[in-house]
């Protein structure tokens, strides 16, 4: 895209931090997940979990593994910031079907046939898989996904799941918003 989406700004704030107080409301314990070299720009007041070196330069999976490192007991949550029109009743709705007997849970796009790998829950069990993937240069959460028949998730309101990944989208989805929170 050529610009950071935790930067974008939907709801008058950058989205990283538009999600992080949404999380809050849910999570135990929220962090905003960057590179080292992000770190010193994220505001003041917000959990920070920096990709650990072993796992830089991968994607999402740092994030996951980085989390998994730091809280290897703890399912994780894992939001990324391309979903603009995710909402707190989506995350509401899709909590309770995040139980211990998954290994991950994500929310499928059926239109696209792909999980959502940054709109999932990893059970910690997954932890070591993912640890695999990585020893053998396997990135890909959504190949994660699929190898290990993630259980898919098909939320109610089907936009939560659009992704903002060109200038000409965040164009469009911030107008959507903007005149939806104007009505």
């Amino acid at each position: 895209m050529g610009a950071d989406k935790g930067l974008l700004i939907y709801y008058g704030k950058p989205q990283r931090y538009h999600l992080y107080e949404m999380l809050e409301l849910f999570c135990e314990k929220v962090f905003i997940s960057c590179r080292a070299e992000q770190a010193n720009s994220i505001g003041i007041g917000y959990n920070i979990l920096t990709d650990h070196a072993s796992y830089s330069n991968i994607g999402p999976m740092a994030a996951l593994l980085s989390a998994s490192t730091r809280f290897p007991k703890k399912n994780i949550l894992l939001v990324g910031c391309d979903y603009p029109f995710l909402t707190p009743t989506d995350l509401q709705e899709f909590l309770p079907a995040c139980r211990e007997e998954n290994l991950a849970i994500s929310f499928y796009n059926t239109k696209e046939d792909l999980y959502e790998p940054v709109l999932a829950w990893y059970h910690h069990s997954s932890f070591d898989l993912l640890k695999k993937m990585h020893a053998s240069k396997q990135y890909s959460l959504q190949q994660f996904l699929r190898n290990n028949e993630g259980t898919k998730y098909y939320p109610g309101n089907q936009n939560s799941m659009e992704s903002v990944d060109t200038r000409e989208a965040y164009v469009t989805a911030y107008n959507l918003i903007k005149w939806n929170t104007a009505s």
